[in-house]
């Protein structure tokens, strides 16, 4: 038995059940391991988009990913998709095998690569304990929610390995428990506040996490919201806010902002999570819990930062407060009447009024407004769904007009804010909740970027509906740089026939102009969905989002 056949046959003992890639010399042996001994394999198109898939297929199920990848070249073309993983703390494996000789055309270092993007560098070193190291290796990256580069030297991966046993999984170390004192202090601060207000993120993104915090919320009447990454956490609370930051509705800014107290339950707390400060109201007491030290106060000033597992610090502040109010009953704090009226009414963002001008656009060309095709869309799609969503001014759209049903049902990449990621996390996110109708949300400029991965999908046969909020250029780079008179010939482009293109990659394509339009769509949903569906939505170009126009001071 090769060491190639050994790494992949650990990664499978401990767990490790997809692995995504472009297959090369390198890796070619190493893959087939893998799929030998249970796995299934996605061959993407573009290690780039190998890369996104692996990303988003572990952070919509829970569970590490493999990333396979050829020597040198194939890693510097995943390294984007590497870098989101890594900024997201992504348990995710990257299998790099390694050019050792200095003079090979492939030579690089690999592990500078990898620090370089935040990634963790690790290199087998013995055939002997090859599938001991690539457990370790795994468990680094699932216990320490790490994207990790595991590579591997040509030389060792062809070498003999001896006949092993299969290999566990190291354990698991205990969630962190948070300080009696701070305990204290925060439980201490939520009896004293009127208004108070959670913000769930990524690291709050599990069940126990979302039940211990829905318990701690109706026990001092806190306000429920997330960060983007964690949308639909608390998608059944009747109190839940929606996402916090520059995608809130006007309501839920409103009520950030009135707020006396705000709890980040690891969330960051990050300019744009809270509008660059501008959701964290005079006064208001700012409190941060996290499980990792050094995130404590990265992005702000707190009145208390604690250490702690999210799950286990709002269970233990619920403990210290008790499950009931002295007199009984739980206080209102800030679930009043009125304030439950509000979220009814007009919470959503379609609840607030805007002038749809689908018509015609500044140009006089039939173009959809934004608002009024995500609108229809999320009536028209079922509920059970899974959205990815790519870069872009389009993207506060499908965010908060696209209803998800839980946290699984959002995949949002933008750790590195890159343009192009869109398609491939929903790949991923397909595969991960193949339950589900997928549906990718991506700009003209990403989904061109991106789309090699349309061969992917519809290889795969996946029942993907991909809209294409299409204004002919860079829409962020218009609207920022317009207002200022600069010449915006280098960011805008004549038309493409994006579902021309979809069509050409084996997809049913519509055209959508205005809501007459969707009747395309309603005929796919129909059945028997036998092909993707592709919408070339052509949308107003005239101004910027609502979310850009803030960001960008316009």
């Amino acid at each position: 038995m090769r060491v190639s056949e050994a790494v992949g046959r650990a990664l499978v003992d401990v767990g490790v059940d997809h692995v995504f890639g472009v297959v090369g010399s390198g890796n070619f042996h190493l893959t087939n391991a893998m799929v030998a001994a249970g796995a299934t394999f996605v061959p993407a198109r573009h290690e780039g988009g190998a890369a996104t898939m692996a990303d988003a297929f572990a952070r919509t199920a829970g569970r590490p990913a493999a990333l396979s990848v050829h020597q040198g070249c194939g890693l510097t073309n995943a390294m984007t998709g590497i870098a989101e993983a890594a900024k997201s703390r992504t348990p995710l494996v990257v299998l790099a095998p390694e050019a050792t000789s200095p003079t090979s055309n492939f030579a690089v270092d690999q592990d500078a690569l990898a620090r370089a993007v935040g990634a963790v560098p690790v290199r087998l070193t013995a055939a002997g304990s090859a599938a001991e190291e690539t457990a370790s290796a795994v468990a680094t990256a699932l216990h320490g929610r790490r994207t990790v580069v595991l590579n591997l030297p040509l030389d060792l991966l062809g070498a003999e390995a001896p006949e092993r046993t299969p290999v566990r999984l190291p354990a698991a170390p205990p969630p962190v428990e948070p300080a009696a004192d701070h305990v204290a202090r925060l439980a201490a601060l939520l009896r004293g506040a009127e208004r108070p207000v959670f913000v769930a993120g990524r690291g709050a993104r599990t069940p126990a996490a979302r039940d211990a915090l829905a318990a701690l919320g109706q026990r001092c009447g806190a306000l429920l919201a997330t960060s983007a990454v964690a949308k639909g956490l608390f998608h059944d609370e009747a109190y839940s806010l929606d996402v916090a930051g520059g995608f809130s509705s006007p309501l839920a800014a409103e009520l950030i902002r009135g707020a006396d107290l705000v709890v980040g339950w690891g969330c960051a707390l990050n300019m744009w999570t809270m509008r660059h400060g501008a959701l964290i109201g005079p006064g208001a007491a700012v409190v941060q819990v996290d499980d990792t030290a050094e995130a404590l106060g990265a992005h702000r000033s707190l009145t208390l930062g604690v250490l702690g597992d999210v799950a286990g610090t709002a269970a233990a502040v619920l403990a210290e407060l008790g499950t009931a109010a002295p007199d009984g009953a739980a206080p209102a704090g800030y679930r009043t009447a009125a304030v439950r009226e509000a979220l009814t009414d007009r919470l959503p963002w379609r609840t607030v009024p805007y002038e749809d001008r689908g018509g015609t656009d500044a140009a006089g060309e039939r173009r959809i407004d934004p608002r009024t095709l995500t609108a229809a869309l999320d009536d028209l799609l079922p509920a059970e769904r899974v959205v990815a969503v790519d870069s872009g001014n389009f993207m506060g759209y499908p965010s908060m007009y696209l209803s998800v049903p839980d946290e699984e049902g959002f995949c949002f990449t933008q750790a590195f804010q890159s343009v192009g990621l869109g398609l491939a996390s929903a790949v991923g996110a397909a595969l991960a909740r193949p339950d589900r109708l997928p549906v990718a949300a991506l700009g003209d400029g990403g989904a061109l970027m991106g789309a090699a991965e349309l061969d992917t999908v519809r290889r795969l046969g996946l029942p993907m509906v991909v809209v294409v909020y299409n204004d002919d250029a860079y829409g962020a780079e218009v609207h920022h740089f317009g207002p200022d008179g600069d010449d915006l010939g280098i960011v805008t482009f004549p038309p493409t026939d994006i579902a021309a293109v979809g069509r050409g990659y084996g997809f049913t394509a519509v055209t959508v102009r205005g809501p007459e339009d969707l009747g395309g769509v309603e005929a796919w949903l129909a059945g028997p969905r036998e092909t993707p569906l592709l919408v070339d939505a052509k949308v107003r170009a005239d101004e910027p989002a609502w979310w850009l126009a803030e960001a960008f001071g316009h």
